[in-house]
């Protein structure tokens, strides 16, 4: 079995994973500060990363954000698969508290896919073109939202269709209570 990593576990251990947390503690495998680079990790050996409520914590100025994604992509295998958890940036979890320095949608990762940067780039878009900058490659390839359970039941009483239930997403705090989003790595 190839490596695979959990990353700012803090005491969320899981089991058949390397758990790399900034402070050691019961269950971390690997005392690192992801935010300081390179990461004591070699190149091209993980085949799966999770940042489980983590990578919100990470990366508050831009280039040391840029800098993880480097990294990240460097300790990867072609095609890994990286999973992360995160508060919705617009959900009072994210907003109250003071360690959360980053939003992070499938919309910002977006930016770190080459094949969007090269249409960008076409289309002459005032996209970031990060992934071209930083030399990564990732494909957001599933977003899943977690509603908020007072709003779930509102949506389901209220008979919204997927276009209602979107407007109340983009237009109100506390709809979206997490956001779950899986990415590839892609390598040649």
């Amino acid at each position: 079995m190839k490596p695979r990593y959990n990353m700012g576990c803090g005491i969320n251990i899981m089991a058949f994973y390397t758990n790399v947390d900034k402070f050691d503690g019961p269950g971390v495998d690997l005392v690192a500060d992801l935010e300081t680079f390179p990461w004591p990790i070699p190149d091209g050996i993980a085949e799966e990363v999770v940042f489980n409520h983590s990578l919100e914590h990470m990366g508050q100025q831009g280039n040391v954000f840029c800098r993880i994604m480097q990294e990240l992509y460097r300790i990867c295998l072609p095609d890994a698969k990286i999973i992360i958890n995160v508060p919705h940036p617009r959900h009072d979890d994210f907003i109250n508290d003071p360690t959360h320095v980053r939003p992070i949608t499938p919309e910002m990762l977006s930016l770190f896919s080459k094949a969007n940067c090269l249409e960008w780039e076409k289309t002459r878009a005032a996209n970031s073109r990060l992934a071209l900058y930083y030399g990564v490659d990732f494909e957001v390839e599933h977003c899943m939202v977690v509603v908020e359970e007072s709003w779930l039941a509102t949506i389901k009483a209220s008979g919204w269709n997927d276009e209602q239930s979107a407007f109340a997403i983009r237009s109100y705090n506390n709809v979206v209570k997490e956001l779950k989003i899986r990415m590839k790595v892609i390598k040649p």
